[in-house]
């Protein structure tokens, strides 16, 4: 009885969590259909006309959505050796929130809408394209925001000072007769002129102001492209510095002798394995 449990345990971590196999990636996709449906209903129940006439279905569907995802999480907690590791988790803690909330509605109906919470889930997706071998790509960003972060800094603290200055300048000039009330109101006019957003709430009325706020815009097109220009070269010397390094480096042996199942395309076997581990094709 103990070993069926154990290989049943084990039919069920492949299934629920591998997605190399069929089963498992026919699992995977059915689940973020799942997700997607499900963040839909609520973004659905927040249009108050859609919601007041199909109200009632939508409730239908979130009972429905709460059962599979309870399911779900029940089944991961059971097949897993180690259930604490993986409550902990970070795929845990999203499993957990996204039906959490719908039991805390029971009681707080508002809490209902963090079900949103439902479409980080998607993570999974990352699996399932086995998108995962290139988030190693993701270093040379990190490396290059890394080493350009103090010249970041030194930018961001020069353009904080430069709103200061320009927004004391602007609340003398306008006054708050003409919307700029206090310096901070007028440092908020800055930074809206500076990043071109432009909304418009606040604007200068004098011929002086309004030399000063074509000086910002300006200003601004070269102000922006200064932290794209150091992030880019940042991330090109980074680049560059790991291409030498990859010549450099020896061929590791893991990567000489690595087996991939002509079946369910499983990678990572032993160089002597007969059989596959994932599907039990022979090799």
């Amino acid at each position: 009885m103990n070993t069926e449990y154990k290989k049943l345990k084990r039919k069920m971590y492949k299934i629920i969590f591998e997605s190399d196999t069929p089963k498992g990636k026919a699992f995977d996709i059915a689940l973020l259909i799942a997700i997607l449906l499900s963040t839909f209903v609520v973004l659905l129940q927040s249009v108050e006309r859609i919601n007041i006439e199909y109200g009632a279905f939508f409730s239908v569907l979130e009972w429905f959505f709460l059962i599979v995802f309870t399911v779900e999480y029940i089944l991961r907690i059971i097949c897993v050796d180690k259930p604490v590791r993986y409550i902990k988790s970070f795929f845990g803690i999203i499993d957990l929130l996204a039906i959490l909330p719908m039991f805390i509605g029971m009681f707080i109906t508002a809490s209902q809408i963090l079900l949103i919470v439902r479409v980080l889930r998607l993570f999974r997706l990352l699996r399932i394209l086995k998108m995962s071998r290139f988030l190693a790509e993701s270093n040379f960003l990190l490396k290059a925001l890394k080493s350009s972060m103090p010249k970041i800094i030194l930018f961001i603290s020069t353009m904080v000072f430069a709103i200061i200055i320009a927004g004391s300048i602007m609340y003398v000039i306008e006054g708050p007769q003409r919307g700029y009330t206090s310096i901070p109101q007028s440092m908020y006019w800055a930074v809206v002129t500076v990043t071109t957003v432009g909304y418009g709430d606040i604007s200068p009325q004098t011929t002086l102001g309004k030399l000063i706020a074509s000086l910002l815009m300006i200003s601004s097109y070269g102000i922006l492209a200064v932290p794209t220009g150091i992030i880019t070269y940042e991330l090109a010397q980074t680049q560059r510095k790991a291409t030498s390094n990859k010549d450099k480096a020896p061929l590791r042996r893991n990567e000489e002798k690595t087996k991939t199942c002509p079946e369910c395309r499983a990678e990572g076997l032993s160089e002597n394995a007969v059989y596959c581990s994932q599907c039990g094709k022979k090799i």
